[in-house]
């Protein structure tokens, strides 16, 4: 007994199993996490090392190359990048998505400590993160005062704020931008200093000697003991000012006779504003693969808690916020299931015109879609964007088995049969073309699940979500829809109105269909033929000429606009250039944010974020703006800027779509010279806009050359020299102060007047013998020169990237080929290139989605040989493939769209929707010339009762993705994508298969039916037989 028929005869268990389905998926719903993607994220490592006074070469050359060489012995790794600047080196280690993310950070640390000794031994302790270097905030809070100054601000940040943020899950670091950190600044006047013979070193040594904190023990006696504390530390600006460095004549020379001294800011360098109005903002930053959602809900339920520990006065905004996005977009989504079940539930109402029968396919969606939750909470997957496009287009996939098994029914019931029998008689007949259907849809995303990568980590969600609901809904049609079609179908012997004309016109149809392919299958075969060459040339002709892309670009809500200064630019410079970013912005209504952050990495450097209201308040979107606000960004004298819009996959805030590297062994000057030709073919291609290096040679630059023999003459040591040029330039940390139980610098330096231009460091006196005051001007020379911003390596060796935009109508695919016909052209021997960020996934992600398109053919085709136990029938159903698949291009074609993730993964599922017609006709056919009917008169038959569930099938398909294809909001343009690969696809696909199946199967089938050999095995040798 079948297990439909056993359902039909057994009522209650087969309402039992699907509610069971219900609670179990319902229970998984709730347990399960929401993300934008799923976990695509590469475990991402940094190793940040500070090296106080070396510039960029040093810290190349003695940290970041011994600590890379070291490092890249580590199992898994995919990229290792470092990043040498004046004082810092930072080491990001990227690894394959396998890769744990605690277990590649203590191999890190494991790697960074053996050769620690190897490393100079005035650096810092590397402090390695998991997290990327110069990784972007999921989300900023400004603070801001009326009543407070910017220092008690971000002391107040640092000791409630931080503190708090970071006990949230998900959070890696908070960093504070646009910092005034407390410090006592003791300003030296070099002219006083020289009067009383005083060199920078003797204020220095006097707040050491009077500025310390030492345990002075105890005293005990027989009955009691105290402590003994010695004060003799200092807490205010007073009392370092009154600081005795020596006696002069018996005088004593105080602090405050040769410089001034205040408690201000410890470093001026970074400003932020928000709205125009100052502030300082606190940027939360998630570990590398932690969930953005999760940390944005975590951080905006702590703010009223900070609310209430900060005093009245300060007021905390959200500047920006990543997350929102994500969490529109999968609210839209949801949106997207609920119309795309309305528009299924109309197409089957249409067809079956009553609203008892209709019910039977509807009642399938929520068991299906719900009773997936459950798979997916098994595998360990999250409800993303991914898996939700899915269950969209499963509303479609799941109604397909339940349709086809009640209009067998219901054919057998309108012939006259009871329910009861009909149930049976049609359950039996159709049970075979379900399971084959389902079996095909499922091999269908089987080979998604070997995709590599990251585009592999994204399609297993949604091909595992969409093969879970298929199966669920097989599962369904085998038992509940059978046993509610034998309750609640009836004959209706007095049709209205709508059913009449329905039926009419159903009836025509079919008649009408059968007619039309009588006529084909005895007179124009070659007219089918025809037509499938024709799709197949016209495939080869579209396909190579599609736009290429890794993801298409996304209305995120927020606009990013870097600015650049020339290098040796101050942050006032850099400034004034980007309050013109924000007044550019101001003018546009669609923007209600607008954040600045000056300084950050650099003071040359700053962005300027625009945050658009919500997608439903505004008529344009960010990329509309984008294109508009680029060409007066590059207008600007002065400065480089352009905006970016944010891109989708996962990929870093920042990230622009176009990232290509040059790799050598040679010196950064040939590298820089190599760069400059290719950026000059770049700049004949209209393409690519606005290209933009990292390799930056010309920071200017004194460089101070000591006379050695003038110094020994005049008894002045070469260290004392650098020590007084650290001090009044540099600013040096003597000693620490206390305040509020925090502790604080102090810094020694020259006042800003003294450190104005390059003659300033001629006022600079150090002591020579006899104490007579020796001016720097004689015994050093000062010359200009111009040194690195920076210096980076890709791969340990070294590299320049030059990242772009593109133009709406360039695609990342032919951009990329363009640079590499133009390195191929430009490069010399020993230099290499190689692709980063977004170009990098597109390459990787192409070749994996060919493979997995054949391999979803050839698995299709097996399963189906496996089934109908003949290779012919199955290579008739693949047939259909080319025919949608021109379908789909074509209606890509027509909206713009392009070839990427999400409209590959629509092709690879339209393979598997187009076949199951093919199924039905085929199955059907073999079925009817069992019972003895002629090839082409079952063919005609079969095809003819098997047109209405495929035009049911192919309406609720395609209306079930309409709402995809029409999509609006946050996430559409990737999601539209899809949708029109399905619509176009399953249309065209569909008008043709239902001629082309019946032709192709009258040319290749065979004289016998295809099936088990059904012979009786003899147990004895027939009688007369010989041996």
């Amino acid at each position: 007994m079948q297990l439909a028929e056993i359902s039909i005869r057994r009522p209650v268990l087969a309402v039992v199993m699907s509610l069971l389905i219900l609670l179990v998926g319902a229970v998984s719903f709730d347990r399960l996490s929401v993300r934008e993607y799923p976990k695509i994220d590469e475990p991402t490592v940094t190793v940040s090392v500070k090296y106080p006074g070396a510039s960029a070469e040093v810290i190349e050359s003695q940290v970041s190359k011994p600590l890379e060489d070291s490092i890249a012995g580590i199992d898994a790794v995919d990229v290792i990048t470092s990043i040498s600047r004046a004082e810092q080196s930072q080491i990001t280690v990227r690894f394959r998505l396998e890769k744990d993310a605690d277990t590649a950070a203590a191999e890190v640390r494991d790697r960074t400590s053996r050769v620690r000794n190897r490393l100079p031994q005035a650096i810092e302790e590397p402090v390695i993160a998991k997290v990327e270097a110069d990784a972007f905030p999921v989300i900023w809070l400004a603070f801001s005062s009326d009543t407070l100054d910017p220092l008690q601000i971000n002391d107040l940040i640092n000791r409630v704020v931080k503190p708090r943020l970071q006990t949230v899950t998900g959070v890696a670091d908070v960093r504070i931008y646009g910092e005034r950190k407390y410090a006592m600044r003791v300003w030296l006047e070099p002219e006083r200093l020289a009067a009383y013979k005083l060199a920078p070193q003797d204020v220095e040594d006097a707040i050491r000697r009077s500025n310390l904190e030492l345990p002075a023990g105890r005293i005990e006696s027989n009955q009691r003991e105290f402590t003994v504390t010695s004060q003799t530390d200092l807490t205010r600006a007073g009392q370092f000012g009154d600081i005795v460095i020596k006696l002069v004549n018996g005088f004593p020379v105080k602090i405050r006779d040769v410089a001034r001294v205040q408690e201000s800011a410890a470093d001026e360098r970074s400003a932020v504003r928000l709205g125009g109005q100052n502030a300082i903002s606190a940027g939360v930053i998630r570990q590398a693969t932690a969930n953005p959602l999760e940390l944005s809900k975590g951080v905006r339920e702590m703010m009223p808690r900070l609310e209430a520990d900060l005093p009245p006065g300060i007021t905390i905004s959200v500047a920006n916020d990543n997350s929102v996005f994500i969490d529109r977009s999968i609210k839209s989504v949801f949106q997207t299931i609920v119309e795309a079940v309305l528009l299924v539930a109309l197409v089957i109402f249409v067809f079956l015109r009553t609203v008892r029968a209709s019910i039977i396919p509807i009642i399938t969606i929520p068991v299906s879609l719900i009773g997936t939750f459950a798979m997916m909470a098994l595998a360990g997957f999250t409800i993303n964007t991914l898996t939700l496009l899915a269950l969209v287009l499963a509303i479609g996939l799941v109604v397909d088995d339940a349709i086809v098994v009640l209009e067998n029914i219901y054919r057998h019931i309108e012939e006259g049969l009871d329910p009861f029998s009909a149930a049976i008689k049609g359950a039996r007949e159709i049970g075979f073309a379900v399971i084959a259907m389902t079996a095909t849809l499922a091999a269908v995303f089987a080979p998604l699940a070997f995709t590599p990568g990251r585009t592999g980590k994204l399609f297993t969600e949604f091909a595992l979500a969409l093969a879970g609901s298929v199966i669920v809904s097989g599962f369904v049609a085998l038992t509940l829809s059978p046993m509610m079609s034998s309750k609640l179908l009836r004959h209706n012997p007095n049709p209205g109105w709508f059913d009449r004309t329905m039926e009419r016109l159903l009836t025509r149809l079919s008649n009408g269909y059968e007619n039309v392919l009588r006529w084909v299958l005895v007179k124009a075969r070659w007219l089918v033929l025809l037509i499938m060459v024709g799709s197949g040339a016209a495939i080869a002709l579209i396909y190579p000429g599609m736009k290429q892309e890794l993801a298409p670009l996304e209305d995120r809500g927020v606009l990013l606009a870097t600015v650049t200064a020339p290098d040796g630019s101050t942050l006032e410079y850099t400034d004034r250039y980007a309050k013109m970013l924000e007044k550019m912005g101001e003018k546009y209504p669609e923007f209600d944010r607008i954040f600045a952050n000056i300084g950050n990495p650099t003071v040359a450097q700053g962005s300027v974020i625009y945050r658009a209201v919500d997608w439903e308040n505004r008529k344009r979107t960010t990329l509309e703006i984008s294109r508009e606000l680029g060409p007066k960004f590059s207008g600007l004298p002065g400065v480089t800027a352009f905006p970016i819009t944010p891109p989708s996959l996962g990929q870093g805030f920042r990230e622009r779509p176009v990232n290509f590297v040059i790799l050598t062994s040679d010196s950064y000057q040939n590298l820089n010279s190599v760069t400059r030709q290719m950026l000059d073919e770049i700049a004949k291609n209209p393409g690519i806009l606005s290209p933009d290096v990292d390799l930056r040679l010309n920071k200017p630059e004194l460089r101070i050359e000591v006379d050695r023999d003038k110094t020994a003459e005049l008894g002045v040591s070469v260290e004392a020299v650098a020590k007084a040029l650290e001090t009044m330039l540099g600013g040096r940390v003597v000693t620490r102060y206390k305040r509020d139980a925090e502790q604080y610098d102090v810094i020694v330096q020259t006042l800003a007047s003294g450190r104005n231009t390059p003659d300033d460091i001629d006022n600079i006196y150090i002591r020579g013998r006899n104490d007579t005051m020796i001016p720097l001007s004689a015994v050093v020379k000062v010359r200009e020169s111009v040194s690195p911003r920076e210096l980076n390596h890709f791969g340990q060796r070294r590299s320049v990237s030059i990242t772009a935009n593109l133009a709406p109508d360039y695609s990342l695919g032919e951009a990329l080929k363009f640079l590499d016909a133009t390195a191929a052209k430009v490069l010399k021997p020993g230099y290499t290139t190689e692709l980063n960020g977004t170009s990098r996934e597109f390459k990787n992600s192409q070749g994996a989605l060919v493979i997995v398109f054949v391999l979803a053919l050839f698995f299709i085709f097996l399963v189906l040989a496996a089934q109908f136990e003949s290779f012919i029938d199955p290579f008739v159903i693949m047939l259909s493939v080319p025919l949608s698949m021109i379908g789909a291009l074509l209606a890509l074609l027509w909206t713009g769209g392009s070839l990427n993730v999400y409209s590959q993964i629509g092709l690879i599922t339209l393979v598997g929707l187009i076949t199951k017609h093919g199924i039905l006709i085929v199955e059907f056919t073999n079925q009817l010339r069992e019972e003895g009917m002629e090839m082409r008169d079952a063919l005609i038959k079969a095809s003819g009762q098997r047109l209405r569930p495929i035009l049911m099938t192919t309406g609720a398909m395609v209306l079930g993705a309409v709402p995809l294809a029409m999509a609006k909001g946050a996430g559409a343009e990737s999601r539209t994508q899809i949708g029109w690969v399905i619509v176009g696809g399953m249309s065209l696909g569909t008008l043709l298969t239902i001629f082309v199946v019946p032709t192709m199967y009258s040319l290749l089938a065979r004289k016998s039916v295809p099936g088990p050999n059904k012979a009786v095995a003899l147990d004895e040798p027939a009688s007369g037989s010989l041996h």
